[in-house]
C-alpha cells in the first residue's frame, strides 16, 4: 500500500453534505458520479493532498443504506492507493485478511476496487484502489 486514497464518508443527504464540507474546504466537490453496481452516489472533496469521498444511497437495499441504518452517518471506510490490486489482494488473504470481492471491481473515480471484511481489520472496513489505466 502506497498512501491513503482517500476516507469515504456515509451520509443521508448528499446536497445537504455537499453544502457543509464546501464550507469546512472552501471549495466545491470536484467530482460527483453515480456507482449503479453499488447503489450509491458519490461527490469528491480534496483538501490538500487528502481526498474525502461522500457515499449517499440510491436505494433501501445498498450496503451505505445498510451502514446508515445499523451505525448512522459517518466514515465509512479508508481507502489505501495499490499499485497491483490483485496481488495485493493475494498478499493479504496470505496473511489471514478476508477479501469481500476476491475480483476487484469498477469503482469510483476511475478506480479498480477491492474491500477487507471489518472483522479481520479491527472493526475498519478497508478499500484497495488501483487507478485504471486506459
Amino acid at each position: 500500500m502506497r498512501k491513503i486514497e482517500h476516507i469515504g464518508i456515509a451520509v443521508k443527504d448528499l446536497d445537504v453534505s455537499n453544502t457543509l464540507f464546501e464550507k469546512l474546504f472552501g471549495a466545491p466537490p470536484y467530482k460527483a458520479e453515480v456507482v449503479a453496481i453499488e447503489g450509491v452516489t458519490t461527490s469528491f472533496f480534496k483538501n490538500g493532498p487528502n481526498k474525502i469521498e461522500l457515499l449517499a444511497a440510491t436505494n433501501a437495499d445498498s450496503p451505505i443504506a445498510k451502514f446508515i441504518e445499523k451505525k448512522g452517518e459517518g466514515i465509512h471506510h479508508i481507502a489505501f492507493d495499490v499499485e497491483d490490486i490483485v496481488s495485493e489482494i493475494a498478499r493479504l488473504q496470505q496473511e489471514g485478511f478476508v477479501v469481500l470481492n476476491e475480483t476487484p471491481k469498477k469503482g469510483a473515480d476511475n478506480k479498480l476496487v477491492a474491500f477487507l471484511h471489518p472483522k479481520s481489520t479491527n472493526g475498519v472496513l478497508i478499500e484497495l484502489c488501483q487507478e485504471i489505466k486506459e
